[in-house]
């Protein structure tokens, strides 16, 4: 069971212009074969059916408290989409062609479908498929299968950097970096208990370490990386047995916080009448707040 909490990992700068191209790329992040929409149900469905959880309570600890992490990177890289759109068109009237802006975009979808916001699916507009998840059943199979799928995530996100500047893409692909290099390091501290291989020697895939990009360096300084959270107020303690000792890249001493991070402020998004989103005028307003008042008794 999931608690949520109205906030977003961390706070995303506000954008100053639209980027529907830099939004198109982000959705590989969401629902691409190696996006968060792929790590949060991997790791979800191997924690569902994890077997013996009290014997190897360690080993359910880390992938459960991952799990709820990575919900957590799903909403981050979604707001990403969204802000990067914001601004796009303008309100017009129907004759005057209002969405025409997004005719020529990577992704015309983005204004047809979901009223330019984010949509489960790939770069290419492909919807993301539940193919993608793998849980064999096998604990050591499965660690292995989360340490590439961390690896490829990783490789994915410093590519989309590479590819935008717009900065509330770079902020959250920073900050993913610094987190995604978490997850590395924890499954392959996890693959080491678990076989006696020191899987941390590979890290980091690709051999380019975080501090190579401006927005990852900030969370680093930070001591983000060295950081794996509980995301619960009482549970999943015992990954204190698996994320302990110094980080294999600076010798730096690991941390597991009970809880979750202090996060950031939810984007508000404005109406936009172009796209008939939400569709509520302001007398539409009026009355939907007599009708709340009434109800309440006022």
């Amino acid at each position: 069971m999931i608690k949520r909490s109205n906030r977003l990992l961390i706070e995303l700068p506000e954008s100053k212009y639209a980027d529907a191209n830099a939004a198109a790329a982000v959705q590989e992040l969401l629902g691409g074969q190696f996006g968060e929409m792929s790590t949060l149900n991997n790791y979800m469905y191997q924690s569902f059916n994890f077997r013996e959880k009290q014997k190897l309570k360690p080993f359910y600890d880390l992938v459960s408290s991952i799990t709820a992490e990575e919900f957590g990177h799903v909403e981050l890289v979604s707001h990403t989409i969204n802000q990067c759109l914001t601004g796009t068109t303008y309100p017009n009237p129907p004759d005057n062609t209002p969405l025409r802006d997004g005719l020529d975009k990577r992704n015309t979808y983005h204004f047809i479908a979901s009223a330019q916001t984010s949509l489960p699916f790939d770069s290419m507009g492909k919807s993301w498929s539940g193919d993608n998840v793998f849980n064999s059943g096998n604990l050591i199979l499965d660690l292995l299968h989360n340490f590439f799928l961390e690896c490829g995530a990783r490789t994915h996100k410093m590519r989309v950097y590479e590819m935008t500047n717009h900065p509330v893409a770079r902020e959250m692909i920073g900050y993913l970096l610094v987190r995604g290099g978490v997850h590395v390091v924890a499954y392959a501290k996890a693959l080491e208990i678990a076989t006696g291989v020191n899987i941390t020697k590979l890290v980091p895939i690709p051999n380019l370490d975080n501090a190579k990009f401006d927005m990852a360096r900030k969370y680093e300084a930070q001591g983000v990386h060295r950081k794996l959270y509980t995301f619960s107020d009482q549970d999943y303690q015992d990954i204190k047995y698996i994320w302990k000792g110094t980080h294999p890249e600076d010798g730096q001493p690991l941390e597991v916080i009970q809880g979750t991070p202090q996060g950031g402020p939810i984007p508000e998004l404005d109406d936009l009448p172009e796209e008939f989103a939400p569709g509520i005028s302001q007398e539409d307003f009026m009355e939907i707040a007599k009708r709340l008042q009434r109800e309440a008794g006022f």
